[in-house]
């Protein structure tokens, strides 16, 4: 939280640390709309939403979208962006843990994107996750798959040879195999739906969806109906 908070005041700087998350994100809102089937009047939440830059695209698409985060600085640079920009979401701080005991089977659609290789206990945020959807809605996670490949892009390149990312940023024994967070989202009662891929071009600053999942990957899971 500490390394995200120092980035906040930068964080919709499209040009500055956080770069490749805006380059992303069209990707991104693209492959959750498909996965829910639309997102027009569904309620949604951000978890781990950072300066929002997710958040505010899913607003703009027509959801009623609640952005959660942990890091006050960059939940205050998330509110005053929204302001400035006249979107309307609402933001909070608290943990999806939390939030799934006050508030369970609340969204339409649950997202929890590149945050589960950043926290200590990723199978306690998905559990949550699985809490906070009602029956029949969607969940989407994004995260990093941990394999030698994974290690060149994400640490060796992106943070040490292309500057893309903080040093630091990333720590490869919490990057996440899909067969972990597969069983994970299924102890937590959740189906799994599809995985889809995101390749990166840094020197294009270009993303699109992949059937590659060796790197960046999707989940997408549904909680049955009752």
């Amino acid at each position: 939280m500490a390394n995200f908070d120092a980035l906040a005041a930068r964080w919709w700087d499209p040009d500055g640390e956080m770069q490749a998350l805006h380059v992303i994100n069209p990707p991104r809102v693209r492959y959750i709309a498909r996965c829910a089937e639309g997102l027009k009047g569904k309620r949604a939440v951000d978890v781990g939403c950072g300066g929002g830059l997710l958040a505010e695209a899913l607003a703009r698409e027509g959801a009623q979208v609640l952005g959660i985060d942990m890091a006050a600085e960059v939940l205050e640079v998330a509110r005053a962006h929204a302001r400035q920009a006249g979107v309307a979401l609402e933001y909070r701080q608290t943990s999806a843990e939390r939030l799934a005991d006050d508030e369970p089977g609340r969204f339409d659609l649950v997202c929890c994107l590149e945050m589960l290789e950043h926290v200590p206990d990723p199978a306690s945020v998905v559990a949550a996750c699985a809490r906070l959807v009602r029956p029949g809605g969607d969940v989407v996670f994004s995260t990093i798959h941990r394999n030698p490949k994974s290690f060149a892009l994400m640490i060796i390149g992106a943070e040490y040879l292309l500057n893309l990312v903080p040093r630091g940023t990333h720590q490869y024994e919490k990057f996440i195999r899909p067969s972990e967070l597969e069983t994970w989202a299924r102890a937590a009662g959740l189906e799994l739906q599809g995985m889809q891929g995101l390749r990166y071009n840094p020197l294009l600053r270009a993303a699109t969806l992949s059937d590659d999942v060796d790197v960046n990957y999707f989940m997408h899971c549904r909680r049955p109906d009752l």
